[in-house]
């Protein structure tokens, strides 16, 4: 049996002053700063970005989200190999087990050189242990060690997980995480079937392409006629049809997936979000796409509309839970805390929300959230507190192949659905039906 690795006194110690920082040392000091950011502020990926990133672009600036990401993705795993080579478990908050995240995440999964990526990995731990990291890292080549064959979810979250889906979708989850999401791409108008060959079609004006090809270098994308979003986050405004010239209010807009959709569909958009940055985003998306909607900055806890409208989209603010696979921060950031304060904000937009929507009219609420109190739980308590509002079944020729409404028709999407055609994000969807005058 292999002897752990000891730690001494002796394997603390500074860099010299003036020694020269290491070849691509600095976008792994930016992913170390991400991993801190995310792991022990609790700071989202992108937000986090803005700081961390500083100063790097291209090449290097996709790198440091790379290393950050697939740590994240791998961090469970890569703890337990790490914890299985030291005599006692190194703290969770101490630089040298983030350092090492980090360095076996470029190791084991971005299969970096080794000497480039213990080179950069020991000016990081400056003042810290750098005999045993040196020494882990050392073992971990000599060992040739690998990771499991999919990355296993951070305990807390496959206990929330099991106790809402059960076991079986904890398995799928951590299957859809561990490979690269295919790309989704939404269409203005229907593709001729010979535009797109090698891509599949799973819905009307949506084809589906293998990870790994640069966005802005596809055919069409200069031209406008696509945008990039996965088929889940379509589903909502695929509830709601030809808009036929009526107007609808799209609630916490932007980036403008959805907004897109529905100008595309006909309707009168009036898009509205709260942040001026990602606003322009959405004006960008449409000036591309050519599509046009009414935008308007606006929190809609205090924004109130000239009128009410035919239709209402609210995509809720949430903890995001579903789009993990995309985003392997928020599975290490979302605690019940922020969950619970997320459903508390529902409650009150899907209350204001109601009061926009003309007598007859439709109000379709979504949340990518793989929890249960952010998607059944928050349409049960409104119809509960609000006479005469009714589910409004989904249909399964509304949605997508191998996606059904549940058994009150309400959409669930959740990992292992079509998972042979690629899996799709975590989302909850309701359409609700206002009473008549």
């Amino acid at each position: 049996m292999p002897r752990p690795v000891m730690a001494d006194r002796r394997s603390s110690r500074r860099r010299p002053r003036g020694e020269a920082d290491p070849p691509g040392l600095a976008p792994r000091r930016a992913a170390l700063r991400l991993l801190d950011a995310i792991v022990r502020r609790g700071d989202p990926l992108d937000v986090a970005m803005h700081a961390a990133a500083q100063g790097l672009v291209g090449a290097d600036r996709a790198f440091a989200v790379a290393i950050a990401s697939e740590a994240l993705r791998w961090m469970t795993d890569i703890d337990a190999l790490v914890d299985g080579a030291t005599a006692q478990p190194l703290p969770d908050d101490v630089k040298s087990r983030a350092v090492l995240r980090i360095a076996l995440a470029q190791l084991l999964v971005l299969k970096s050189p080794g000497h480039a990526v213990v080179a950069t990995a020991l000016p990081l731990v400056d003042g810290g242990p750098r005999r045993l990291v040196h020494a882990i890292l050392s073992r971990a080549q000599k060992e040739k060690w690998e990771l499991p064959a999919r990355a296993s979810l951070p305990p807390a979250a496959a206990e929330r997980w099991t106790a809402q889906w059960g076991a079986t979708m904890i398995e799928a989850a951590a299957e859809s995480w561990s490979v690269p999401p295919p790309i989704d791409l939404s269409f203005a108008a229907e593709p001729a079937p010979d535009e797109w060959p090698d891509a599949v079609a799973l819905a009307p004006r949506h084809r589906r392409l293998p990870r790994g090809q640069a966005v802005e270098a596809m055919p069409g994308f200069a031209e406008g006629g696509w945008w990039v979003q996965d088929l889940a986050a379509s589903l909502p405004a695929r509830l709601l049809g030809a808009g036929a010239g009526r107007t609808i209010l799209d609630l916490c807009a932007a980036p403008g997936g959805k907004t897109m959709q529905l100008a595309a569909a006909n309707w009168a958009v009036t898009a509205v979000d709260s942040s001026a940055r990602r606003l322009e985003r959405l004006r960008a998306n449409l000036t591309r796409t050519g599509l046009a909607a009414t935008i308007v900055q606006g929190d809609i806890r205090t924004w109130e509309p000239d009128a009410a409208a035919d239709a209402v989209l609210l995509d809720a603010p949430c903890s995001a839970t579903g789009i993990f696979r995309r985003h392997p921060d928020v599975i290490h950031r979302i605690e019940p805390r922020q969950i619970e304060e997320m459903a508390t904000l529902q409650a009150g937009l899907l209350a204001r929300a109601a009061k926009w929507v003309k007598p007859g009219g439709t109000l379709v609420y979504a949340t990518c959230s793989l929890e249960r109190a952010e998607g059944e739980d928050q349409v049960a308590a409104f119809l509960d507190a609000h006479r005469g509002w009714a589910i409004d079944a989904a249909r399964p020729d509304e949605l997508a192949t191998g996606i059904t409404p549940d058994i009150n028709g309400c959409v669930r999407t959740l990992p292992g659905q079509i998972a042979d055609a690629g899996g799709l994000d975590g989302f909850f969807i309701a359409r609700l039906r206002a009473p008549d005058a």
